[in-house]
């Protein structure tokens, strides 16, 4: 059997990233991942508030 969870997060910036990488839980999160030989994907998407808005008919 094979179990697939989805975990979305969003962090203000980059810093947000690197302090909550740097917190405890992190730590017992990778231990878990090791014990348990557990795999992640992480991918980096954009809002589209971020991003620069477009002109219709230009």
């Amino acid at each position: 059997m094979i179990t697939v969870n989805l975990f979305i997060d969003q962090w203000r910036d980059q810093t947000s990233i690197d302090a909550h990488h740097a917190s405890p839980m992190m730590a017992q999160i990778a231990a878990l991942r090791e014990k348990y030989d557990l795999h992640m994907k992480t991918e980096r998407f954009a809002s589209c508030d971020a991003l620069p808005q477009k002109r219709h008919g230009v």
